[in-house]
């Protein structure tokens, strides 16, 4: 015989279970955005119908991306037309792109990371909304100081493809991840070659004004897509701190082996495609080539086509491990720099080929190297992407800065044999470990040399790695779908015993 208080005590229990389970769905699917923009009924988060990711959606995502990093670059053209504009000399308008590029940086830094606790479709909203609004201010004042700071905060808001790639690695089913991000990637470098083409069109046929009247437009499409296409998806990390998010990143460098080997593969691959794009200049100017300014940036084409071929190759990638094509894209671009160093500054043929070579397999080796970072944790992708590109805008700094130094005091051919020392090393770090090492080792082949992807059927359901997160105890995990299906298994039946519990109450 069941007491009152025995019964009343345990349908209080079974009703606060039901509560909470229906808290946490309703924290998971939501019906508007900031509580008061409607989201649309196809594109809202249902656990028990996941979002189809197709192609047309991936292109998009890799076209937003391409004309939101191109905020980065409209004023490296039109550095003379706002010197004179503002009336001020080449070196204050120097400052323009730096301060760009410096809130870029802390935006990578500071909310980047964002992405893993907060709702990934709000943050790309607000960051897109915001520098579309920032940008009318450069369109209309006339105050270099103001200039300035707003260039600073349009840079620190350009953040958006670095929240897009993350989402794009948990929507896309794991047998087309890497094509589905080297879509998105070619979209963002496309965007620093493409700024620069249309800032420099516009700017030479009207004033440097209608640059940023251009800019609003496009962004206001953007924002606009982004409204009508960028699926809702619930926050990975409900109870992890701003604090919290830092520290797991710390930890990642310090204890993870494969996190090392990335940062430090992607840093000096950077700073090599940089130092090519920037000594270029140097190379095609001077003797024996004397090209003009208009010639030289017809290179870029041919860099352009290297980089537009990436996302076939990722199907490529698909197929074998990131392991080996991040290995092989690299040998190749030892061969591709050895071309450089030997006939760089003797034959424009050399130089030719370097420019699709350099940018195809450097590309490749992006695409590879994320698909491995994206691997580690499904709940961490976007403070392991903000260190990822962190990785690549410090290899940006060194390229420019030491590239820079060597072409001047040194010439062509030991700037280009630079290069292919630090692609060496490369090599070197990524050899260090197999493709199945496990996640706790820092040298070794334990788990085989195999080439091709595992079918998704027979993949382990956990990541080789042991790290635990920082602040629920949780440990890291993959294949999206498989735990969605283990949570709404679990959710269905707590739910089913709660229910009963209250009817056998009553």
């Amino acid at each position: 015989m069941t007491s009152p208080t025995e019964t009343n005590g345990s349908s209080a229990a079974a009703l606060c279970s039901v509560s909470s389970i229906a808290a946490a769905q309703t924290d998971q699917t939501r019906s508007k955005d900031f509580g008061y923009l409607p989201i649309p009924r196809r594109l809202r988060y249902d656990p028990d119908k996941p979002f189809h990711f197709g192609m047309l959606l991936n292109v998009s995502f890799g076209i937003g991306s391409t004309f939101v990093v191109a905020n980065l670059y409209y004023s490296q053209p039109i550095l003379i037309q706002l010197s004179a504009s503002f009336n001020v000399t080449y070196e204050e308008v120097a400052r323009i792109p730096t301060l760009v590029q410096a809130g870029f940086g802390i935006g990578l830094l500071f909310i980047s990371p964002l992405g893993d606790m907060l709702r990934r479709r709000q943050l790309m909203l607000l960051l897109v909304g915001l520098s579309t609004t920032l940008t009318i201010g450069l369109a209309i004042t006339n105050n270099l100081v103001v200039f300035e700071i707003l260039s600073f905060l349009i840079g620190l808001a350009s953040i958006s493809p670095q929240i897009l790639m993350p989402l794009v690695a948990d929507l896309a089913p794991p047998a087309r991840r890497a094509s589905a991000i080297s879509i998105v990637l070619s979209g963002f470098l496309l965007g620093i070659l493409i700024a620069r083409v249309l800032s420099g069109i516009v700017a030479n046929f009207t004033s440097w004004r209608f640059v940023y009247c251009m800019s609003i437009g496009i962004q206001s499409f953007v924002l606009g897509g982004a409204y009508l296409l960028l699926p809702d998806y619930p926050v990975n990390n409900r109870d992890i701190s701003y604090l919290g998010i830092f520290r797991s990143m710390v930890k990642f460098v310090v204890t993870e082996p494969l996190v090392g080997q990335i940062l430090i593969t992607n840093w000096a691959a950077s700073a090599c495609y940089t130092n090519w794009w920037v000594t270029l200049t140097f190379l095609l100017g001077g003797p024996p080539y004397y090209y003009s300014t208009l010639i030289i940036g017809l290179f870029g084409l041919v860099g352009m086509l290297g980089v537009m071929i990436v996302p076939f190759v990722g199907r490529l990638i698909d197929r074998m491990m990131p392991w080996w094509t991040a290995v092989v894209s690299t040998i190749l671009l030892i061969v591709f720099q050895a071309v450089q160093t030997g006939a760089g500054g003797i034959n424009v043929a050399a130089v030719i080929i370097c420019c699709f070579g350099l940018d195809l397999f450097r590309q490749t080796q992006a695409v590879s190297i994320s698909t491995m970072i994206f691997s580690i944790s499904e709940t961490a992708r976007s403070r392991l992407n903000s260190l990822l590109i962190l990785s690549m805008f410090l290899g940006q700094i060194t390229g420019t800065s030491v590239g820079t130094d060597v072409f001047v005091r040194y010439g062509w051919r030991a700037d280009s044999a630079l290069c292919m020392a630090m692609y060496v090393l490369q090599l070197a770090v990524l050899v260090l470990r197999g493709p199945h090492c496990p996640g706790n080792r820092w040298f070794g082949y334990e788990g085989g040399l195999a080439f091709w992807q595992m079918s998704p059927s027979n993949q382990p359901q956990m990541v080789n790695s042991d790290l635990e997160n920082a602040e629920g105890g949780e440990p890291w995990r993959s294949g999206h779908r498989e735990e969605c299906q283990r949570k709404r298994s679990s959710t269905s039946l707590k739910m089913a015993q709660a229910k009963n519990s209250i009817s056998h109450a009553h």
